[in-house]
C-alpha cells in the first residue's frame, strides 16, 4: 500500500517504513554474497576471485542504476507529497522512456570493452577468462537491474517500503537455490553463477514492474493531464540523477583503482578482499538504503511544505544506523574469521589475514559513516546535489590516493585499508555541516516543474 510520510509522528512513520527497506536489503545482498559463497566454496579460490574481481566493474553499472533509482524516486516522492498524481504519473513514463535509452548505450558498452576493461585493472590471466564470462552475463541482465531498481525506487517514493521486500526475499532466496543447481548440478561453473543471478533477477523485474503500474492507477488523477513524456520533469528527474550517478560512478572508478592496486598482491590478497567486501558492502548498502528512505521522506514532507519534520527525521535516520551497526561491528571484529570462512572452503593464509585485517580495521567506523549516509539522505531529499557530491567526493579521493601510497609503504595491503576509515571521517564531518549550515538554513526549493 502506499504511505503517505507527512502524517504522523515522524520517527514512528520512518521506523515503519524503513525497518522493510533494511530487511530488502538484506535479501539484495544475498544475490552477490550468494555468488561470491557459491563460487568460492564449490568451484574454488580462483572463482572467488574471479567474481570478486569482476564485481568492481560492475559496480559502474550499478552507479547508473542507483542514479536512475535515486532521480525518479526523489522527483516522484515530491509529486507525492503536494498530491499532483498527474504530474507523478507523468514523471514515471518520463523515466523509464529514458532508461531505454541509456541502457542501449550502456549495454553496447559493456559487452564491447569489457575484457579491456579487466585488462586494464591488471586481472591476473589465472581468473581472466572467468572473470569475463561473469562480466558478460552480467551485461546481459542489465534491463532487468535498472528496471527493478527503477520500480522499487517509485514504490518507495510512494511510502510502500513492503512491497519491494516480498520481491527481494523471493527471489534472492530462489537465487541460492538456483546458484547451487547450476554449479553442482549442472557444473556451469562461474557462468552459472552469473545465469542463476540473470534468471532470478529477471522475474523479480518482471513482476515489480507490472506492480508497479498497478499501484499508479489507484491514484487518481486527471488523464488529460497526464503525459507520456516531459522535458521539464525529465529535467528534474536529470538533476537529483545525474548527479547521483556521478558521485556513484566515481566511487565505482576509485574502487577500480584500487581493485587494480589490490590486484599487484597476488590470487590470495584479491580472495580475501572479494570475501570481506561483501560482508562490508553488506553494512554500507544497509546504511545507503535507509538512506534512500530518508531521502524520500525529506522529499514527500518538502513537497507537502512541512520543512519542519525533516530535523527529526535526521536524528531517526541516525539512531537506526547506530542500532544496525551494533551488531555487524562487533560480529566482524571479534568472529571476522568465521565469516570469511563461509567464503572459503580452503582458504590460503594470505586471503584470510587479509578479509581479517580489512574487517578490524573498518568494523569501529561502522558507528561514524551513519552521520554522513543520513545527512546525504537529507540533501538528496532536498535537491541539495552539490555539499552532497563534495562530500562523497572528498571522501573517494582520500580513499583512493591513500591507499595508492600508503599500499607502496612498508603496511603493504594493510595500507589499503587503512585509508577507508580516513576518507569516511573527513567526509562525515564535512557532509554533517552541509546538513547543518546548508540545509537549515536554505531559504526555499523551487517548484517542480509540470508540463
Amino acid at each position: 500500500m502506499n504511505r503517505d510520510l507527512t502524517v504522523g509522528k515522524p520517527s514512528a512513520v520512518l521506523w515503519r517504513f524503513c525497518l522493510p527497506l533494511f530487511a530488502s536489503v538484506i535479501f539484495q545482498q544475498l544475490y552477490n554474497i550468494a555468488d561470491s559463497l557459491i563460487a568460492g566454496k564449490l568451484i574454488g579460490e580462483n572463482a572467488l576471485a574471479a567474481v570478486g574481481n569482476s564485481y568492481e566493474v560492475t559496480l559502474i553499472f550499478i552507479a547508473f542504476a542507483f542514479g536512475c533509482n535515486v532521480g525518479c524516486s526523489v522527483v516522484v516522492a515530491r509529486l507525492f507529497g503536494a498530491k499532483d498524481h498527474s504530474g507523478l504519473k507523468t514523471a514515471v513514463h518520463t523515466a523509464l522512456i529514458s532508461t531505454v535509452c541509456l541502457l542501449a548505450v550502456l549495454m553496447a558498452l559493456g559487452l564491447a570493452f569489457g575484457k579491456a576493461l579487466l585488462r586494464l585493472i591488471d586481472t591476473p590471466e589465472s581468473i581472466l577468462d572467468d572473470s569475463v564470462a561473469y562480466l558478460s552475463i552480467y551485461t546481459l541482465s542489465l534491463p532487468f537491474m535498472f528496471f527493478y531498481n527503477i520500480s522499487n525506487g517509485i514504490f518507495s517514493a510512494l511510502g510502500n517500503s513492503r512491497t519491494p521486500f516480498i520481491f527481494l526475499a523471493a527471489s534472492s532466496t530462489a537465487n541460492v537455490f538456483m546458484d547451487v543447481l547450476f554449479v553442482k548440478v549442472f557444473r556451469l561453473g562461474v557462468p552459472g553463477v552469473a545465469w542463476a543471478t540473470f534468471l532470478c533477477q529477471g522475474v523479480s523485474c518482471v513482476l515489480a514492474v507490472i506492480v508497479v503500474f498497478r499501484r499508479l492507477a489507484e491514484l487518481p488523477a486527471d488523464k488529460a493531464e497526464i503525459r507520456l513524456f516531459s522535458f521539464p520533469l525529465l529535467k528534474s528527474i536529470v538533476q537529483v540523477a545525474v548527479p547521483s550517478t556521478i558521485q556513484q560512478s566515481f566511487v565505482s572508478i576509485g574502487n577500480v583503482i584500487i581493485q587494480r592496486v589490490i590486484n599487484g598482491f597476488g590470487d590470495g590478497t584479491i580472495a580475501g578482499y572479494a570475501a570481506a567486501i561483501k560482508l562490508n558492502n553488506l553494512v554500507i548498502t544497509s546504511f545507503a538504503t535507509i538512506s534512500g528512505g530518508i531521502s524520500n521522506y525529506t522529499a514527500q514532507n518538502l513537497g507537502a511544505g512541512k520543512r519542519e519534520r525533516v530535523p527529526s527525521g535526521y536524528n531517526t535516520g541516525v539512531r537506526m544506523l547506530w542500532l544496525i551497526a551494533i551488531p555487524f561491528a562487533g560480529l566482524y571484529f571479534f568472529f571476522g574469521e568465521f565469516f570469511l570462512r563461509l567464503f572459503m572452503d580452503r582458504p590460503s593464509p594470505d586471503a584470510l589475514r587479509t578479509g581479517i585485517t580489512l574487517l578490524r580495521i573498518l568494523a569501529p567506523f561502522y558507528f561514524v559513516i551513519p552521520l554522513k549516509m543520513i545527512a546525504d539522505g537529507v540533501l538528496r531529499g532536498a535537491g541539495l546535489m552539490r555539499y552532497f557530491m563534495i562530500g562523497t567526493f572528498t571522501d573517494l579521493v582520500l580513499r583512493v590516493v591513500l591507499a595508492i601510497l600508503l599500499s607502496k609503504t612498508s603496511l603493504g595491503s594493510t595500507g589499503i585499508w587503512v585509508a577507508w576509515p580516513i576518507g569516511w571521517c573527513v567526509a562525515t564531518v564535512m557532509c554533517v555541516l552541509f546538513y547543518r549550515d546548508k540545509f537549515i538554513k536554505h531559504p526555499g526549493l523551487p517548484q517542480l516543474p509540470r508540463d
